[in-house]
């Protein structure tokens, strides 16, 4: 199998993992349980308490739940909102890598040379990798904090663990990560240490070099004709000359016989 073949194929798969990845992180969005809390109230009933980064909500063992949102955005704490800026930079972040890499990528031929196709690439690999580099602060930091207050002594307020939500956020930004590092490695290596601006005479032959097109071809075929034209040429003035001096060289031999 060729090395352009591998390079396909990991392209391809690294594409795969990291829009899991993007998927994952958004879901947590919309998933209400990031902490929870169970706590008995008498002997037939069981309340649960679980929040998110939006609303709080409450439920009981006979099915009856209840949400309210956060009345004021002014009145939070600051790190809700940084881990909300932060998820959705990642978002976003992720998103525009999607659609660099679906340029980019070798299998898609949307893009333009091989050399500026690798640069794109290596562009969303960034996205990818500086996106799920923002998730794991956020997830892991929001986790962190549940896992302080829950483990302190002094605190006396009521304490809650880690919700799905945040596992789910953990998977997500470990496929973000790895697939934009493996991309911004291959991408980067081909794009940058290649590059033609860099190094004049040196003609790139790896995974990512440029195939000449129809166009080049026949542009060359009028210049190989006219050089063989010339050649020709050349060579008939060559045989003219030399039949010229066997000529005179022949008259010459003549009237000195004579």
């Amino acid at each position: 199998m060729k090395y352009r073949t591998v390079v396909m194929y990991m392209e391809i798969g690294c594409f795969v993992i990291c829009v899991s990845g993007w998927i994952l992180v958004c879901s947590t969005m919309p998933t209400e349980i990031w902490t929870w809390s169970e706590v008995d109230s008498i002997v037939l009933t069981t309340s649960n308490y679980f929040s998110n980064l939006w609303k709080d909500c409450i439920s009981d063992s006979t099915g009856v739940s209840d949400c309210k949102g956060i009345p004021s955005m002014l009145a939070l704490h600051w790190e809700i909102h940084f881990c909300r800026a932060l998820i959705i930079i990642s978002i976003i972040l992720s998103f525009f890598g999607s659609i660099l890499v679906l340029v980019g990528m070798k299998c898609t031929k949307i893009g333009g040379t091989e050399l500026a196709n690798a640069r794109v690439t290596f562009a969303g690999g960034m996205n990818y990798l500086i996106g799920g580099m923002c998730s794991m602060v956020a997830f892991s930091y929001y986790g962190n904090k549940i896992r302080a207050e829950f483990q302190d002594p002094l605190y006396k307020a009521q304490k809650f663990e880690i919700g799905v939500g945040v596992f789910i956020g953990w998977a997500g930004f470990t496929l973000l990560v790895s697939g934009g590092l493996v991309y911004s490695i291959f991408a980067g290596r081909e794009g940058c240490q290649s590059s033609p601006e860099r190094y004049p005479g040196y003609q790139y032959q790896g995974a990512y070099a440029a195939a000449p097109t129809k166009k080049s071809i026949i542009s060359s075929a009028p210049s190989d004709i006219s050089g063989s034209r010339k050649t020709r040429s050349s060579g008939g003035s060559r045989a003219s000359s030399i039949s010229a001096i066997t000529n005179t060289t022949k008259t010459s031999a003549t009237t000195e016989y004579v």
